[in-house]
């Protein structure tokens, strides 16, 4: 009779960001950017430095699987990157929850950042692992920017997740397929049982962060970077 097991090797896993810090040595807030589904850390970088304009280091964290992109008309073969695969999905989050506080530990030890001034800004697949983050170490972060993106499946499990004292900022689009304005909406609300406040805004677009977004996404931040009320 077979006897079959699963066993797990631990190994080291390179991850990676890309940081950007402005002129000067004062320590700054700090937000960190996480793409969604086939993007990558590059390419989140320069979308986060069109929305946000504060004087502020962003990092911009990768995904950890990489994926092929197949071409089509427009673009050639490539690569990119996502967050959570279907096999122990947990590991995954594990995995963000980690390279999270190592950006902030690390970033603090450097003296570069405030860390009490730390932002989650994500997109699509990436905005529902941001918020397991900042309701799981509510502590850690000032405020959450979620783009197009839903919440925890397990967001009901009793105790697993804590009520924090900063904002939400939560966005959508009126013909998003994936993650509709009703659907974004009672997230919304869910959001508002445990955030210090949630709002909520959707623009005439589909799965896209349009530039009509980027002085609300701005003036939300800048707004929590001054620690006005």
């Amino acid at each position: 009779m077979e006897n079959i097991s699963e066993r797990r090797m631990v190994q080291e896993f390179a991850c990676y960001y890309d940081l950007y810090v402005p002129e000067g040595n004062q320590p700054r807030p700090l937000v960190i950017a996480t793409h969604g589904y086939g993007g990558d850390k590059k390419s989140m970088l320069r979308l986060t430095q069109r929305m946000i304009k504060q004087d502020c280091v962003i990092a911009s964290l990768q995904g950890p699987h990489q994926h092929l992109v197949y071409p089509d008309e427009a673009k050639p073969l490539s690569f990119g990157f996502g967050w959570l695969t279907n096999f122990k999905s947990h590991e995954s989050v594990v995995l963000h929850h980690t390279n999270v506080n190592q950006i902030i530990t690390d970033l603090s030890a450097e003296g570069i950042i405030d860390r009490p001034q730390t932002f989650l800004i994500g997109f699509s697949q990436s905005v529902a692992l941001n918020f397991r983050y900042a309701f799981t170490h509510p502590e850690k972060v000032r405020g959450v920017v979620g783009l197009f993106g839903g919440i925890p499946g397990d967001w009901e499990s009793e105790g697993k997740y804590q009520a924090g004292n900063f904002d939400v900022l939560y966005l959508g689009g009126a013909t998003d397929e994936f993650y509709t304005p009703d659907r974004m909406g009672e997230n919304a609300e869910k959001l508002r049982q445990r955030a210090r406040s949630v709002e909520f805004q959707v623009f005439d677009c589909g799965h896209i962060i349009p530039r009509e977004a980027d002085p609300v996404i701005d003036g939300w931040v800048k707004k929590r970077m001054k620690n006005e009320e």
